[in-house]
């Protein structure tokens, strides 16, 4: 007895002495570790080294209220609306009762950008509407306005009669930063008012290559769905910085990746649809290739992003600055050029006659110009889908004709046919110039186009696209 006693005794001495030590070690490697980071803030600030303790809390000290409460008001929800006259039951027989009815095409969100009631939306939430219903934060609902169309660029721009709204203002969109928070705000699902928070996850993506649209989207992880299109991302700041406009998915719901037209872009638009009803798009004046890990070493270059140039556009400041085939485009103004869509995105936000600052290799040594942005001279014919450019006068006889426009693009890869045929042609009515074009077809009220194609042998085709 006396035996197990004085074990338990001994039992508990050893284990007292373990806890006893066990905390000492504890207490003097928190206070050793206390005294090291005192010495690095110590150091750091003699040294102006800049040290953030903190970093690892960024996410939970990030505080989207403010710009959610910026923004919930300037976010509306936009309702396609087709407008049928239908017969009641006994008109039918007779001829009379007629019903004019209302169905909701499709719906998306809309961004308010002045407080007069100037609407910024996607062209796809209102595309073939008779009417478009906007209903505010507040469930006031308006009809709008259709002031003007991109559908190349998928904005439109919407008017309501109301002042003193709320409304979003621009951001500089060339200034976001991957992995920058940002919000998404809009109405998916029919889901009013909701606001996602997500990253930065891309810059300058395009969506299809083969499109010939050249889109620059800004990619963010925040959640998008039906709905929000024609919505606001804003940054923490409540900036717009972005139109909310496409997600990629099997499923047609949010995956994990959602697009956003750039709002230096959108603004841009928005101001040449105010002031002329029409695009104003400004060039370089260049063409060329997209470098990359496959064909760096076949250009027999060191360099494997950049945008390489092949040729010039006819009468354009481009070459008359200095640049020359084989160059290298890396940054235009300080914006980083790795590929086309880099160069595309910024100078969609420019207008023509606005001079750049281009940076480029040339053999390997850095060099840089400034160079005045052209106009476009082609058009897009909507309806079609084709962009037409006007013929200098010795291409004329390489058709064997006399009048006609040349189709420059086609902007869906199921036109790709049409690509270097002339229309000589519209509507019965011969074109000679853009400016003929344009006039044929705001006379046209959205009738079926009758148009003659024209190739190279000479030999003529009429097709009728309703």
């Amino acid at each position: 007895m006396k035996e197990a006693i004085k074990l338990i005794v001994i039992t508990i001495i050893v284990s007292t002495l373990s806890i006893g030590i066990y905390h000492y070690s504890v207490s003097k490697t928190l206070n050793t570790n206390s005294l090291n980071l005192n010495e690095t803030q110590s150091t750091s600030q003699q040294t102006s080294f800049p040290v953030n303790f903190r970093a690892n809390y960024a996410a939970e000290e990030t505080d989207f209220t403010a710009a959610a409460k910026t923004s919930l008001d300037a976010v509306v929800h936009v309702k396609n609306v087709t407008v049928t006259q239908s017969k009641g039951f006994w008109g039918f027989g007779y001829g009379y009762n007629d019903e004019p009815r209302k169905y909701i095409r499709g719906a998306g969100s809309g961004v308010i950008i002045s407080p007069d009631g100037y609407i910024v939306t996607n062209n796809h939430v209102i595309d073939g509407a008779t009417e478009v219903d906007v209903t505010l934060n507040n469930n006031e609902t308006f009809k709008a306005k259709i002031i003007g169309t991109a559908p190349e660029y998928d904005i439109a721009l919407l008017k309501i009669d109301r002042d003193n709204l709320n409304y979003l203002s621009f951001g500089d969109s060339n200034a976001v930063e991957v992995g920058e928070w940002v919000l998404a705000i809009g109405n998916p699902f029919n889901l009013t008012s909701t606001v996602t928070a997500g990253i930065i996850s891309a810059k300058a993506r395009d969506l299809n290559p083969n499109d010939n649209l050249f889109q620059s989207f800004i990619q963010t992880d925040a959640a998008v769905n039906p709905g929000n299109s024609g919505g606001a991302l804003v940054n923490a700041k409540g900036q717009l910085i972005g139109i909310n406009t496409a997600i990629t998915s099997k499923t047609g719901s949010y995956i994990g990746y959602s697009f956003a037209i750039p709002s230096n872009n959108a603004k841009k638009i928005i101001d040449d649809l105010i002031e002329y009803g029409s695009i104003k798009q400004a060039l370089l004046g260049v063409s060329g290739l997209d470098i990359n890990e496959n064909n760096y070493k076949e250009l027999n270059i060191d360099v494997t992003q950049g945008y390489y140039i092949t040729g010039f556009a006819k009468d354009g400041s481009a070459k008359k600055a200095g640049l020359k085939k084989g160059d290298i485009i890396t940054k235009i103004d300080q914006i980083k050029i790795r590929k086309f869509t880099d160069l595309k995105g910024y100078l969609n936000s420019k207008n023509p006659g606005d001079i750049v600052e281009v940076t480029y290799l040339r053999n390997g040594k850095q060099k840089k110009t400034s160079v005045e942005l052209m106009m476009s001279s082609t058009y897009i014919i909507k309806p079609l889908g084709l962009q037409i450019r006007n013929l200098e006068k010795d291409e004329y006889k390489t058709f064997d004709s006399d009048n006609g426009v040349m189709i420059d693009k086609a902007l869906s890869p199921k036109l790709n046919m049409f690509e270097g045929l002339l229309i000589t042609k519209i509507n019965k009515r011969k074109v000679n110039s853009i400016s003929e074009v344009k006039q044929i077809l705001q006379t046209s009220n959205n009738q079926p186009l009758i148009i003659t194609f024209k190739n190279s042998a000479g030999q003529e085709d009429t097709y009728i696209f309703r």
